[in-house]
């Protein structure tokens, strides 16, 4: 036997003894998954729609659970680029011939729109029933899903009015798709062996840095829709930054962001004890994607809600039922999806806190 096959035997056998070892000191430890268990996480839907649901939805039924549930960010005809960019626009009946946005090619659209860019229905499908609506994610029914799809590409000339889109006719949309013949596969991002998108060669050692390079905001935009940190969703690893201060001007290296992350790990656990529980529930629901504590976002600030019902005996029950069922007209135009999943207790804790000054 040659060394090297002595070599690999031996640490074959430490690795098995190890295994056996960890079985022995942490027994019952993991389980198989349950076929349910399976199926709420394989929920993608892709191009050649595997995985899509039986189903269908209606253009009509898509408008109303638009604009309940989707105008507040997206705005009315889903256009707006007050929360989010723009999902429609930039589109052409000529594109839908052809498959290929001309907007593109040309930069006669000022901004890009979801519309212009996506290739595959199936895309919007699956972003829609994944992560939509924003303050309640998958908690759209399969028909909506598919009437919201509909009504996207209904108000983008795809689709007429009376269109019902289904598992049974959504290959046939997919030939519809502005920007369908926009996609190319001929990539490194798709085929290990594919041309790069890029050229550029790696620097492995003694790498010479020019300046201090960073990510930034563009100063005008900074504080456009208030603090955006409060705002994202409170799970995921990505916390954002404070946008209603000017961006730090500190050199980044490896001292500093060690400084950074152990300042991080001991202000942090006091930073949270110390918050009042309505403003985790804030968090933890996505009240302050549209509401700011003392500012306007999309809706009102807080602030702004507890000085209009001061003195009102009535503002508990009043606000109770505008978060629970949504309301419109209040505030302007941009209405309040209703948040039926959002529990009555939390709910009533939120209210009291907001009606006491939100502090």
């Amino acid at each position: 036997m040659s060394r090297f096959t002595k070599t690999v035997v031996a640490l074959a056998l430490v690795a098995t003894g190890a295994i056996a070892c960890a079985q022995t000191a942490y027994p019952h430890i993991g389980r198989t998954a349950t076929e349910k268990e399976i199926a709420a996480w394989d929920i993608d839907v892709r191009p050649d729609f595997k995985g899509l649901p039986k189903g269908s939805g209606t253009v009509s039924k898509g408008m109303e659970v638009w604009e309940g549930k989707c105008a507040s960010c997206h705005g009315t005809f889903g256009e707006s680029n007050e929360v989010f960019t723009p999902i429609v626009g930039g589109t052409t009946k000529e594109d839908v011939k052809t498959g290929r946005v001309a907007a593109l090619a040309t930069n006669k659209q000022p901004q890009r729109t979801t519309m212009m860019k996506v290739a595959t229905v199936s895309t919007l499908w699956d972003y829609i029933n994944r992560a939509m609506p924003w303050t309640a994610p998958k908690s759209l029914t399969t028909e909506e899903v598919y009437a919201v799809t509909a009504y996207i590409l209904n108000m983008s000339e795809v689709l007429p009015d009376d269109f019902t889109l289904s598992d049974k006719n959504i290959a046939e949309v997919q030939k519809l798709m502005p920007n369908r013949n926009g996609m190319t596969q001929k990539h490194g991002m798709w085929d290990v062996k594919g041309k790069p998108d890029v050229k550029s060669v790696a620097c492995m050692k003694d790498c010479q840095v020019s300046g201090d390079i960073r990510s930034s905001l563009p100063e005008p935009s900074r504080n456009a829709h208030g603090n955006i940190q409060e705002q994202n969703r409170s799970f995921g690893e990505v916390r954002g930054v404070n946008t209603t201060v000017p961006a730090s001007t500190t050199p980044i290296s490896s001292a500093t962001r060690k400084s950074v992350v152990a300042t991080a790990a001991t202000t942090a656990p006091a930073e949270a004890a110390a918050k009042p529980k309505a403003l985790g529930l804030a968090k933890q629901y996505a009240c302050i994607a549209c509401h700011g504590v003392s500012n306007k976002i999309v809706g009102p600030g807080f602030n702004e809600i507890a000085a209009k019902y001061k003195g009102d005996s009535a503002a508990a029950t009043t606000l109770f039922d505008k978060v629970k069922n949504g309301s419109s007209g209040a505030w302007g135009p941009v209405p309040m999806p209703g948040q039926a999943h959002v529990k009555d207790e939390d709910v009533k804790t939120l209210v009291s806190w907001i009606l006491s000054g939100a502090k």
